[in-house]
This record gives C-alpha cells, sequence and structure tokens, in this order.
C-alpha cells in the first residue's frame, strides 16, 4: 500500500525534524559515534531504510564492514571500546524504553562519558528514534545499489 510522505503532507512537521536533526552537528559527539547510535536503533526498530543510510554514512567515515557487521551482536565481540558500550547500551535501553532505562547502565555511561556527553546521545537517540518512526510508519524503502 502507498502511504503518504510527510515532507509533503507536513511539510512543517518535517522542517522540525529537519531543525532537530541538525541539532547534532552542534554536540561534540564523535561522527562515528552518531552512526553507531543511528545504526543500532535503526536495527531495534527495524528501519531498513535508516539503516542503509546510517551504515553508508559510517563506511564514508572509515568505520569497518566487521563492526557494523556485529554490531547487533556488539556485546559478545571485542571490537567495541568502553565508551561504545555504554552508549550502545544507552541506545538499546533508551529505543526500548518500555523496559526502562536501568540505573546501572546511566551510572556506567556517566562514569564513562560524562553527564554532558550522556545528554547528546540520549539526545541522538531521541532523534533517530523519531526518523526510525517515521521511516516505519510510511514504508520508507532503500533503492537498491
Amino acid at each position: 500500500m502507498e502511504r503518504i510522505k510527510i515532507n509533503q503532507v507536513e511539510p512543517e512537521a518535517y522542517k522540525a525534524m529537519i531543525a532537530f536533526d541538525k541539532y547534532l552537528g552542534t554536540t561534540g559527539l564523535n561522527p562515528l559515534h552518531k552512526e553507531l547510535i543511528k545504526i543500532r536503533s535503526s536495527q531495534l526498530n527495524g528501519c531498513a531504510y535508516c539503516i542503509d543510510m546510517h551504515t553508508r554514512d559510517a563506511r564514508s567515515l572509515g568505520e569497518t564492514e566487521q563492526r557494523i557487521y556485529a554490531l547487533s551482536a556488539w556485546r559478545d565481540t571485542p571490537f567495541f571500546s568502553v565508551e561504545e558500550r555504554a552508549i550502545l547500551a544507552l541506545t538499546e535501553e533508551v529505543t526500548l524504553i518500555t523496559q526502562k532505562v536501568s540505573d546501572e547502565t546511566y551510572a556506567e555511561a556517566v562514569r564513562v562519558l560524562g553527564e554532558k556527553y550522556v545528554a547528546q546521545v540520549i539526545m541522538a537517540i531521541i532523534i533517530i528514534n523519531s526518523w526510525n518512526r517515521i521511516g516505519v510508519a510510511t514504508h520508507l524503502m532503500p533503492a537498491l545499489r
């Protein structure tokens, strides 16, 4: 079934999302951290469009195929740093918010990353989750390349 294109039907809302997304460029977040957040949230939310976009973006920043392929099993690999592990744990718990963000995950993220970085990570998670919901609700599909 053909779905609406939010940018055409509600252009002001779409512009607000774009502005919200642009905020990330003003933060001190490491570009690869942003892409790991975007990919992992998109995997959890089943947003094929965003997975496609952000794996390409991560590759363009130098991310390896091995780490991208292992991202869904990051806990079971030695490929991710302590900081990345804290970010990925927080990403999963915020994305799956009905299961809550545990005190342990939150405390570890603040310990490893600091409060300001954690605040920026949380905002990045919220932004990609919003985009994922738009993509999934409107059936955005990636193009085969």
